[in-house]
């Protein structure tokens, strides 16, 4: 796997300036080649557990500048928080299977590589899910709730409106209701919202 996202990145304009086979060398050659961005296994040698979360934690630690875009197997809501931490700019949290979806991923890697945010869909749907009845979720619309689960993805604005097919004056009302519904402060820095509605989703 790791050769093919090699090749799509080259393919999409990228410079892939290495590669690496376990999560010590991941690290090592992140340090030596400061490149915009990362992505990693969650499962990598040598355990195969969360090596490459840790390797991938350790690099944010000491390079915040390089964006991260960690690639799991399955569905851990605890991998992407801990990711994620009090700082979602240049992170990203995906499925392995979204990878399929070339145009998709490429999309993911160049908004991490940005300084923004890329969530999985299904990690965003299940965060909603399982806040569900906790009150003020409650009070969305059907339309609010598709406008934050794609804010939490970390779509722009426009990017939401190209996905739920209106116009951008449309997100951006119903952007303000969300965060007045929410109690939370608006604002124009697209990671600061991202951070806020994550907040609130991993809430108690």
């Amino acid at each position: 796997m790791r050769e093919g996202i090699a090749r799509l990145l080259t393919e999409a304009g990228y410079e892939v300036v290495a590669q690496a086979g376990d999560a010590d060398a991941l690290l090592r050659k992140a340090l030596a080649h400061h490149p915009d961005v990362v992505v990693a296994d969650v499962q990598m040698p040598p355990g195969r557990g969360d090596d490459g979360l840790r390797a991938a934690l350790e690099l944010r630690r000491q390079r915040p500048e390089t964006g991260v875009l960690v690639l799991s197997q399955y569905y851990e809501d605890e991998y992407a928080l801990e990711l994620i931490g009090e700082r979602p700019e240049g992170v990203g949290y995906l499925l392995k299977e979204r990878v399929g979806d070339v145009e998709a991923f490429v999309q993911a890697v160049a908004r991490v590589a940005a300084g923004g945010s890329a969530l999985d869909p299904e990690v965003v749907a299940r965060m909603l899910g399982r806040r569900r009845a906790s009150g003020p979720l409650d009070s969305l619309s059907p339309r609010e709730r598709d406008v934050l689960a794609a804010m939490a993805e970390g779509k722009s604005n426009h990017g939401i409106a190209e996905t739920l097919v209106v116009t951008d004056a449309a997100v951006e009302k119903h952007v303000t209701s969300i965060f007045h519904k929410l109690g939370l402060g608006p604002t124009q820095t697209e990671h600061r919202r991202v951070l806020a509605v994550l907040t609130y989703l991993r809430g108690p």
